[in-house]
């Protein structure tokens, strides 16, 4: 039963180092923004049947 509960306890652990790395990352890192170009073909651009 002690190796169940330390095994228990190293999961919890890690679960909860996990879920602060995440939380720390959605909170901390603001992304920049910038432009983007898409190119579309200019058979998407026609009407269908003509």
């Amino acid at each position: 039963m002690p190796t169940l509960f330390r095994f228990l306890a190293t999961l919890a652990i890690l679960g909860g180092l996990a879920f602060a790395g995440l939380f720390a990352l959605a909170t901390l890192v603001v992304p920049t923004p910038r432009e983007m170009t898409v190119t579309i073909p200019a058979s998407k651009l026609q009407p269908p049947g003509r």
